[in-house]
């Protein structure tokens, strides 16, 4: 039985946004980001390198405006592309978890590969911005990637002083469970009792 190759390739172009994402699942976590924000390229490369997800991201945005549209229109355009690449949800984990450190700070993430849309982000962010990226755009991201991506995610920092750490340690326990939720398994039945995610 051959094994599908999970893969998409998403344009979005807007008045306010233009993005162009190319995504593989079954990658190495290889990765070029350009958003124009420099710490959300960070974010998006952290999810990308400790996920194993092959990443191309490119984003021209309004930046003139503010960072609200370029972030809240990535985490869409990488939702749908995610969704697409994941086609038909059968054979894989679906749920997952995972804690991750980054020194003082503590994040878990719980994923469910639902084809439900619900996200609750608690960073517990003290700073306006870190860098150039408006602090409240960080869950505003991640809410619209679960929207995106029809699943259920849970993200919360549990313990930090340094918000950078603490952000990018959410991220990255993001990334893990992310990568344990796609995992294919030995069973090709869609991991529900009602037969189908994808409805």
């Amino acid at each position: 039985m051959s094994v599908s190759h999970r893969a998409a390739s998403v344009a979005r172009k807007t008045a306010e946004t233009e993005i162009s994402v190319t995504l593989d699942l079954d990658g190495d976590g290889t990765h070029q980001v350009s958003t124009g924000i420099g710490f959300l390229d960070h974010m998006i490369a952290a999810l990308a390198k400790h996920s194993r997800m092959n990443l191309v991201l490119t984003c021209k945005g309004d930046l003139h405006v503010d960072d609200h549209h370029t972030t809240e229109d990535c985490g869409i355009v990488l939702g749908q592309a995610f969704k697409q690449a994941l086609g038909e949800v059968k054979g894989i984990a679906r749920f997952a978890d995972a804690h991750c450190p980054l020194d003082e700070a503590l994040s878990r993430a719980v994923i469910d590969i639902s084809g439900r849309p619900y996200a609750d982000v608690n960073l517990q962010l003290t700073r306006e911005k870190i860098g150039d990226l408006s602090a409240e755009m960080l869950p505003h991201f991640l809410h619209s990637f679960a929207t995106a991506a029809a699943i259920t995610l849970h993200v919360d920092v549990l313990k930090g002083t340094n918000n950078h750490h603490m952000a990018e340690s959410a991220f990255k326990a993001l990334a893990l469970a992310l990568r344990k939720a796609v995992a294919r398994t030995s069973f090709s039945d869609v991991p529900s009792t009602k037969g189908t995610l994808n409805a």
